[in-house]
């Protein structure tokens, strides 16, 4: 009888501090080498309590690499023509490499209109149309945060990716279309499943590399798991934890973790999985913006 693997926990707080580390370093020698200070704006509309958070945690992160930090609070009846006009600013301002527009935005709001406005060389979110056909294209881009930061630890564990075969369980724009992307250019052989996927216990089951990024608690079981596979959970959910007490909640990701990592070489937990990353890859990003806007190398991170 086959022992049960019993999985790596990937820490995605620990690596994201190691890359926070290595951007640092990367904006002193651009300070030093080039005189230039990277420099990272984000707006935030309305007054949604994760976001605000969100904002908080990423200024505070920015500042504490070196870079300079602009930060636009907007009310939540701001009109749409208001928050192009200040797009419009920070497109021009030189000091600014970066721009992330907090989602999701106001109702008066035309989402994409706003995402479409951002200068590309300046959407370190990747979200833009023109980064997503650069991506699509294999183009040099920005690519969008929480797949970059996949790709990265599912390198740290595995090492060169060719050939692998890799399952991503989720077709969104922010996630699941770009990571394909991102996963065919390391040259593994990639699946895109879905709610609609036929059998999707055994395509998931073909995986060398499975993410979950679909919305769903717990969904992914231990038995839809190749053993000894990597598996990174991007799902964040709010499920009733009525052993906390009455009212109380806990996250969980898409993935039910007890089981599956009984079957995995390693496995992102949730929290402290793919969430550090997100901030982390950002101020990649803004580092990589920053060096393309004023046409100077990229240093090592």
């Amino acid at each position: 009888m086959t022992p049960q693997l019993q999985a790596k926990i990937i820490d995605g707080k620990g690596f994201a501090e190691g890359l926070r580390a290595r951007v640092a370093k990367a904006i002193e020698q651009l300070k030093s080498k080039h005189d230039l200070t990277p420099g990272l704006a984000v707006v935030l509309a309305g007054e949604d309590p994760a976001s605000q958070v969100y904002v908080r945690n990423k200024a505070k992160q920015t500042v504490e690499v070196g870079m300079n930090s602009f930060e636009h609070r907007l009310d939540v009846d701001v009109t749409q023509d208001d928050l192009l006009v200040l797009l419009d600013k920070l497109n021009n301002d030189p000091t600014v490499h970066g721009i992330l527009v907090q989602l999701p935005l106001p109702d008066q709001i035309d989402e994409d209109e706003v995402i479409s406005r951002i200068n590309p060389d300046k959407d370190v979110d990747g979200f833009h149309v023109v980064n997503v056909g650069r991506l699509a294209a294999g183009q040099e881009g920005l690519v969008p945060c929480t797949p970059t930061g996949c790709v990265m630890m599912a390198k740290d564990q595995l090492g060169d990716l060719s050939g692998l075969e890799a399952v991503i369980v989720g077709r969104s724009n922010i996630v699941g279309k770009p990571l394909a992307h991102l996963l065919l250019r390391e040259n593994c052989t990639v699946t895109i499943a879905h709610s609609r996927t036929r059998d999707l216990p055994e395509v998931c089951k073909r995986a060398d590399i499975l993410v979950a990024a679909v919305g769903r608690p717990q969904m992914v079981k231990g038995d839809w798991v190749k053993p000894g596979a990597c598996v990174i959970d991007v799902g964040i959910n709010r499920i009733p934890a009525p052993e906390r007490g009455e009212g109380k909640m806990r996250l969980v990701g898409d993935v039910d973790f007890d089981d599956a990592a009984k079957v995995a070489g390693s496995i992102t937990p949730v929290p402290g999985g793919v969430g550090p990353m997100t901030i982390a890859c950002l101020l990649y990003n803004t580092v990589h913006a920053a060096c393309a806007l004023e046409g100077v190398p990229v240093p090592e991170m």
